[in-house]
């Protein structure tokens, strides 16, 4: 059973203070475990929603290697929610490599096509902490920089630009420095639209973040806007692509729907479990 330990930052009894406005009703677990058990399993894991479609012949367990539970979820969920003494902040925004902040604590980033919905899904990932502005716009293209949330003394979020369509000239100069040399990166994750599928530019990114040799994760996203029918044909492919061409990725693509914070929980565990490996190994060496 997937055990997660946050023992540095949230010791038990810590005071959560969460803002009541515009909180999406499911954004909070609690509200998740009222729903029909069905309902409830298909949002905490979407990918159980495809199961009954999938042939007999397809592995499932590559769809299953992170499958924590609803209690690791609710610790996981505590980094998210912001408090007098873990604040959660938009913090820089960066154009070149040397305007990023020099922070020490484990740092993940978020890449994708433009309009893929890397600020959508940020925006979700910190929607029990709606103070924290993020800009989302339905216009491709609208990042244009790197733009970083501080997460107390966790960890740090990256939403970079995207690449594609209307996307920034000097993007490869702009991220691909920042994925080779950023010592503090634990975790790139490379967001694809699970309702187009991998497209050329998808491609191109996935080469780079297999040049870099740095742990990544596919995040699924949009998974929402298509049939059935047709996303299990784009995740079976991207997921032969993962198996075939990689040696840096994460085996199991992340499932996401921003809108309706299908595998949201999923996601926050997941990065919460990455930058607490993180922080112990940190701590047991300077012990």
């Amino acid at each position: 059973m997937f055990c997660l330990q946050l023992p540095l930052l949230l010791q038990p009894g810590t005071s959560v203070h969460l803002v009541c406005r515009h909180i999406h009703k499911l954004a909070s677990l609690r509200k998740v475990t009222s729903l029909p058990p069905r309902k409830m399993q298909s949002l905490l894991y979407p990918f159980s929603g495809l199961e009954a479609y999938l042939d007999r012949s397809v592995d499932r367990m590559q769809f299953q290697l992170f499958h924590p539970s609803v209690e690791d979820m609710m610790e996981a969920e505590k980094l998210f929610c912001s408090s007098p003494s873990h604040r959660i902040d938009y913090y820089v925004s960066a154009e070149r490599l040397d305007h990023t902040p020099a922070l020490k604590q484990p740092e993940v980033c978020f890449i994708g096509r433009s309009n893929v919905g890397k600020s959508s899904l940020v925006k979700a990932l910190f929607s029990l902490t709606p103070e924290v502005e993020v800009r989302v716009s339905k216009t491709p293209g609208h990042t244009k920089k790197m733009n970083f949330f501080r997460v107390g003394k966790a960890f740090t979020l990256v939403d970079m630009p995207g690449y594609g369509h209307r996307a920034p000239k000097d993007f490869v100069d702009m991220v691909e420095p920042y994925l080779y040399t950023r010592k503090n990166l634990v975790r790139t994750f490379l967001l694809v639209d699970g309702s187009v599928g991998l497209q050329k530019a998808d491609l191109i990114a996935l080469e780079m973040c297999e040049e870099t040799r740095c742990p990544y994760v596919m995040v699924v996203t949009k998974i929402d806007k298509c049939a059935q029918g047709a996303l299990l044909t784009n995740l079976l492919n991207l997921q032969n692509v993962v198996k075939t061409q990689t040696t840096s990725c994460f085996p199991q693509p992340l499932l996401i729907s921003s809108v309706h914070y299908w595998g949201i929980h999923l996601l926050r565990c997941f990065i919460a479990h990455v930058t607490a490996s993180i922080r112990l190994k940190d701590t047991s060496k300077s012990g």
